[in-house]
């Protein structure tokens, strides 16, 4: 029922993932208890004909009555038997189907009640593992085996000791039998055969309420899997580390070009001079505060510098807004309260520079003074 050990000798200590159990399901692997179908079967057989066992023994005693008359041109004709016979074997069907009914729903809506239904594709499917002799050995001898046997052995104690405690108690009523007549014996046996078919199923309870946990216990038991093979799932789940990181390099990849592409349109590249560069732009009006379009160390920071010179974005250098700009807003948010009056005083600049008539001197560069609180990046 559930796969062989594998993993290098490690032993089952860890209990089945969800993915595991519904792996197992999906191949028709699920707790089943022979014992509670069974019971379930018997009990709603024996208490449907315990409910109409008046219309089954007045249908039935109908039908012999048929049965048994036979007109004297009919016993002459070669072909009337076969045509009673099958009459009667129709009527009996139509008699037994209420029965029959109640049999199949019970049987079909029992497995329910322990794994729930289930049709499984590859459970169906031919295994040549299943014709090992070793291993049907294995199954015979083993835990499961002896379950079994000690599953029959109970089953026959427990249906014996009810049976002869119900004859004990019914035991006047089997004698009086034989003086009633015909059709009140006949009604009275069924009857009595009825109950006492209801008390044996009743009895076999006692092994299925032992059978369930077993079974339940059981299949946990199969579906347990060793260390490897949780740290092997929660891999394939999560993502393998190597798959994880070379998708993280290409989102780093994609970002850093879509970052790239904003640069052009910031208004100022804010710089430390060489280890940090931070774009910056704002639209009046449009924007509730300046926002951070691109940022970078080292070689980002590089290239960032190139890319805005090429475009003509103005570069100031001010490495302490740079950091803090750096270490404190996320790339397309916008600046923080405390840095309003720094960035301020440099789009001021940059405004100066961007109207100046050509003739004049460009504008001093601004030292914007940042809030020692303020956390900054590492050089």
């Amino acid at each position: 029922m559930a796969e062989e050990e594998s993993g290098g000798g490690q032993e089952r200590t860890e209990e089945p993932t969800p993915k595991k159990l519904q792996e197992s399901r999906d191949k028709g692997e699920v707790p089943r208890s022979r014992e509670l179908t069974m019971t379930l079967v018997m009990l709603v057989g024996s208490a449907t004909l315990m409910i109409s066992g008046d219309w089954f023994v007045s249908r039935f005693v109908a039908l012999l009555t048929t049965g048994f008359q036979i007109e004297r041109a009919e016993v002459f004709d070669d072909g009337y038997m076969v045509r009673k016979l099958s009459e009667l074997a129709t009527e009996s069907i139509l008699v037994l189907i209420p029965l029959l009914g109640a049999l199949t729903l019970t049987a079909l809506a029992a497995p329910a009640l322990l794994g729930g239904w289930l049709f499984s594709s590859q459970a169906m499917a031919p295994k040549l593992s299943r014709m090992d002799p070793l291993k049907g050995l294995k199954r015979i001898f083993g835990a499961q085996g002896l379950m079994e046997l000690i599953k029959a052995m109970a089953k026959f104690l427990v249906v014996g000791i009810a049976a002869g405690f119900f004859l004990w108690l019914v035991a006047d009523r089997f004698l009086s039998l034989s003086r009633l007549p015909v059709i009140s014996a006949i009604g009275e046996s069924v009857w009595l055969a009825t109950l006492a078919l209801f008390v044996m199923s009743a009895s076999l309870l006692v092994i299925a309420a032992v059978d369930v946990p077993f079974q339940l216990a059981t299949h946990m038991k199969q579906m347990r899997m060793t260390r490897q093979e949780v740290k092997e799932e929660m891999k394939d789940t999560d993502g393998r580390p190597e798959v994880k990181s070379r998708i993280r390099n290409l989102q780093m990849e994609m970002a850093n070009r879509r970052m790239m592409s904003d640069v052009p349109d910031a208004d100022v590249i804010i710089t430390n001079p060489t280890h940090f560069a931070v774009a910056v732009r704002y639209e009046s009006g449009a924007m509730a505060a300046p926002i951070v379009v691109a940022k970078g160390v080292e070689l980002v920071a590089l290239a960032i510098r190139e890319i805005g010179e090429e475009a003509g974005v103005p570069l100031l250098e001010a490495p302490p807004l740079a950091r803090a700009l750096y270490a404190s807003v996320d790339i397309g948010q916008p600046i923080p309260p405390k840095l309003y009056v720094a960035v301020a005083e440099v789009l001021t600049w940059v405004y100066q520079v961007r109207t100046r008539p050509p003739e004049t001197s460009p504008p001093a560069p601004p030292n914007p003074i940042v809030d020692p609180d303020e956390p900054t990046g590492q050089t």
